[in-house]
C-alpha cells in the first residue's frame, strides 16, 4: 500500500497515468472523511474522465477512512492537511501541479494557495463548502464529534479535548474556512469554479467566491446528466491550457 510517512502520520495515495504526463492532484469530497472512494459518488468523476490526460495523484486525507492515519494538529489544522498534501507531491518528485478539489477539497486548495502558491499551476473548485446565513450550525460540533469519537473508539491516540480543539480550529473562522474575502481577492492562480447548491455547499458561497477571485471561470450547472460531458470537456480544456509537462 503506497504511503508517505510524515511527523507520525501515514498518508495513503494512489497514482494513475504516466509520470511523463502533467501532474493533477485530486482532493476528494467527503468532509472529514475525504477519501479517494468519494469521487465515485459524483456524476463527474475525474479519476475516470482524465486518466488518459494527466498523471493523477489521489489521496486519502489524514484520519479519513482506514488507510491514512496520524495525530491531530489542533493548532493550524488546515496547515496540517496542506503539509500532508505537499509531502505526497514531494515524495513523488512533483514540484508543480494542477489540482481539482471538491467539497472540502476546495478549502484545501485555498489553504495550498496561502501556503505554497508556487506549487499550484491552476485549479478546479467543485462545489466549495462554506458558512453563510442559509446553513447555521452545519460546520459545528455535530460534524466533528461523531467522526472523532469513532476514531477514538478504534484506538486513535487523541482525546475528546484534542478533537474539540481540532474542530474549532477548522471551522470557527467561517466563510470558506481557509481564506478570508481579502485573501481570495489576492489569489492570482487560474481557477475554474463549479457552483454548489445545497446546505453544505451553499449557492451563495459560490456566487461570492466567484465575485472575489480575480482569475476565475464559472460553471453554474454541472451535476445534471445532460451537461456532464460538456462540463468534463470544459474542465479538460481548462486544465490542459495551464498544464506544465513533467512538473
Amino acid at each position: 500500500m503506497p504511503t508517505v510517512e510524515r511527523d507520525g502520520a501515514s498518508i495513503y495515495y494512489e497514482e494513475h497515468g504516466s509520470a511523463a504526463q502533467p501532474a493533477l492532484l485530486l482532493l476528494s469530497p467527503g468532509g472529514l472523511n475525504s477519501t479517494i472512494d468519494f469521487w465515485d459518488r459524483l456524476p463527474l468523476r475525474p479519476l475516470e474522465a482524465f486518466a488518459s490526460d494527466f498523471r493523477i495523484i489521489a489521496m486519502d486525507q489524514r484520519n479519513a477512512g482506514s488507510r491514512s492515519k496520524g495525530p491531530l494538529q489542533t493548532k493550524n489544522p488546515w496547515e496540517m492537511y496542506a503539509r500532508d498534501q505537499l509531502a505526497v507531491l514531494d515524495h513523488l518528485g512533483v514540484e508543480r501541479t494542477l489540482v481539482i478539489g471538491c467539497c472540502i477539497g476546495c478549502s484545501f486548495i485555498f489553504e495550498l494557495l496561502q501556503l505554497a502558491p508556487e506549487r499550484i499551476n491552476a485549479g478546479v473548485l467543485m462545489q466549495p463548502i462554506g458558512e453563510d446565513a442559509t446553513n447555521p450550525g452545519t460546520f459545528g460540533p455535530d460534524m466533528w464529534k461523531p467522526w472523532g469519537q469513532n476514531l477514538i473508539d478504534k484506538g486513535a491516540d487523541f482525546t475528546l479535548n484534542d478533537l474539540d480543539a481540532f474542530g474549532h480550529g477548522l471551522f470557527d473562522s467561517g466563510f470558506v474556512f481557509t481564506a478570508t474575502r481579502d485573501d481570495l481577492k489576492r489569489f492570482q492562480t487560474p481557477l475554474l469554479l463549479l457552483y454548489g447548491d445545497d446546505r453544505a455547499h451553499p449557492h451563495g458561497i459560490s456566487v461570492e467566491v466567484a465575485g472575489l477571485l480575480p482569475n476565475v471561470q464559472t460553471v453554474e450547472r454541472w451535476r445534471d446528466a445532460d451537461v456532464v460531458p460538456q462540463v468534463t470537456e470544459q474542465m479538460r480544456r481548462f486544465l490542459q491550457s495551464h498544464q506544465l509537462v513533467n512538473a
